[in-house]
């Protein structure tokens, strides 16, 4: 989660992943012993086979009949590695369930280091150095991430990762743990990588990496643990805690950098309704599109919630002008599954650079560090975070704005860049310096209807399953039969949705009370060989970034 890259369950897990690429393989394309050695294959060729079901085993099918034979399974890209002779690779592309055929030399997992050596200067580009010239540095506000976990210690957030306390146990830790792990700790990497895009002051770096509110106050809440696993249960649980208590924190702007691949009509759905109601207690919500471009109707949930400000991504190729800017494919397009115009805006989300989080999944999986304490990544997470830091610096400006003069002033003074298609970029790449200082007067969302929450938690949770951490190894998701909390409690909805959220209400309530599960990847759908933040780079000079599979995920590539 965090969409570049939230991953979810096959059966409905709000995942959260974006566990860096590695593909492997599986030998799909094995022959058992006592098998007759087939005849040589005429002019063979290596492919990438996409398809448009994952579980179709039609593709694979294919490859036999032509001739053909698969190599290694490619979940990551919804597909598998095949060699087939060359004049059948024509008839392969035209089946139905083929989504796409791709020569397998050209491209290489984005596991390895980039061949890029571009640097996104998002700051500049979303002009919020000029709004730092202005003294408007984010002070004094607190932008809540729900994410895997903000690393300690980090001299670029010092003083300003928020201590949580609990009335309850009297204890203070510097994050709202629902992750099912013991501690705050950032054993991933996503959440860290998105606090230093919002509030990063490059104290590691003499200054040079900043985010875009270095003063700004981070407040991490912790949903998933080192492999970036968690259900739409933590999340609902997590948007609860922080409407319960954005008065005591200052909470005024939220970050989700996930989502999951539901289509459940948003006016029902309990995900929908969370975010809906952080937005009526003042907060501004701000969601990743989704890294699933660049096919349309690619938003995910609750990126697809008409209320929220949702952000897509574009490479600024590290120019602050925007006249060069490029859309990557990554970027989820519009419209949603029920016909909404999204994203809502655009920021810088390729090759941005921010902090590690030394020691964590990504960071030991993907060691391709800048300057020490940095790394480089992409993704609409990344977009997102740099999205909720200019909304941290709007508020600093303007303390009075409400959310749907916040969403106003942002789509006004968006500028267009990368693409003319507003199903890609919405209005524009967002201008802080202007939505702070010179957007027109107006408010967004009136008029809109509301979700009322009642729909069904089993498909908010989209299409991949995760598996508890008791003795059975409950695995949440359609199959089961009866709709469970990671917590193994049956869903209440009309108790989530009808009680007042506030800190009394939440140390009555089973999220408190009751121990959190951890949640791993079940079967094939741990974060290694599903990610949602994918990205491929070809070999000559222009990058190319590719799509993955259905579910959800944090949403960012890692380089």
């Amino acid at each position: 989660m965090i969409v570049g890259s939230f991953r979810l369950h096959r059966g409905r897990a709000l995942a959260v992943a974006a566990l860096a690429a590695l593909v492997l393989a599986t030998g799909l394309g094995a022959v058992p012993r006592g098998t007759p050695a087939r005849p040589p294959m005429a002019d063979p060729v290596r492919v990438i086979v996409q398809k448009t079901t994952a579980a179709d085993p039609a593709p694979e099918l294919a490859v036999r009949r032509l001739g053909g034979q698969v190599t290694s399974a490619l979940p990551i890209v919804a597909g598998f590695a095949a060699t087939v002779p060359a004049a059948a690779v024509g008839e392969l592309a035209r089946l139905a369930g083929v989504r796409a055929v791709t020569p397998d030399d050209k491209v290489r997992v984005q596991g390895a280091a980039s061949a890029s050596t571009v640097n996104s200067v998002y700051p500049k580009v979303i002009k919020a150095t000029d709004a730092w010239k202005r003294g408007i540095t984010g002070r004094g506000v607190t932008v809540a991430v729900l994410d895997t976990g903000v690393a300690p210690g980090l001299p670029d957030l010092a003083g300003r990762l928020v201590q949580v306390h609990n009335d309850l146990t009297g204890r203070t830790e510097p994050c709202k743990n629902l992750s099912g792990e013991l501690d705050c700790n950032d054993r991933y990497g996503h959440g860290t990588f998105i606090a230093g895009l919002v509030a990063g002051n490059g104290a590691s770096s003499g200054g040079k990496w900043k985010g875009v509110a270095p003063e700004a106050s981070v407040l991490s809440v912790k949903a998933a643990g080192a492999d970036g696993a968690a259900d739409v249960s933590n999340i609902l649980a997590a948007i609860q805690w922080v409407v319960s208590f954005k008065d005591r924190y200052n909470i005024r702007v939220l970050n989700l950098s996930l989502g999951t691949d539901s289509r459940q009509d948003w006016t029902v759905d309990p995900l929908n309704y969370a975010v809906e109601r952080a937005w009526s207690a003042g907060m501004t919500v701000v969601v990743a599109a989704s890294n699933e471009g660049p096919d349309p109707g690619t938003i995910t949930k609750p990126a697809d919630d008409p209320w929220v400000v949702t952000v897509g991504a574009t490479d600024d190729r590290g120019t602050a002008a925007v006249g060069d800017d490029q859309l990557p494919d990554f970027s989820g397009r519009g419209p949603t599954a029920h016909g909404l115009a999204k994203p809502d805006v655009a920021a810088p989300g390729a090759h941005v650079i921010s902090l590690r989080a030394p020691g964590s999944t990504i960071d030991t999986q993907f060691p391709y560090y800048v300057d020490g304490s940095y790394r480089r990544g992409s993704g609409t997470s990344m977009a997102t975070g740099v999205v909720s830091g200019a909304v941290a610096l709007m508020l600093q400006a303007n303390p009075g704005s409400t959310p749907d003069r916040v969403k106003h002033a942002l789509v006004a003074t968006a500028r267009d860049a990368a693409s003319t298609d507003p199903m890609a970029v919405g209005s524009g790449v967002v201008d802080v310096n202007a939505a702070a200082f010179s957007a027109p007067a107006g408010l967004a969302n009136q008029g809109l209807a509301r979700s009322n929450g009642q729909g069904s938690l089993a498909l908010s949770r989209g299409s991949v399953q995760v598996q508890t951490d008791d003795l059975l190894g409950t695995v949440l998701g359609p199959t089961l039969g009866v709709t469970l909390t990671a917590q193994l409690l049956l869903w209440n909805p009309g108790g989530y949705t009808n009680a007042p959220w506030v800190p009394s209400n939440w140390y009555l309530s089973t999220w408190e009370i009751n121990r959190w599960n951890r949640v791993q990847w079940y079967g094939n759908d741990w974060p290694g060989r599903k990610w949602r933040g994918s990205s491929w780079y070809g070999q000559e000079s222009e990058e190319s970034y590719g799509s993955s599979l259905a579910g959800s995920a944090w949403y960012g590539a890692w380089e």
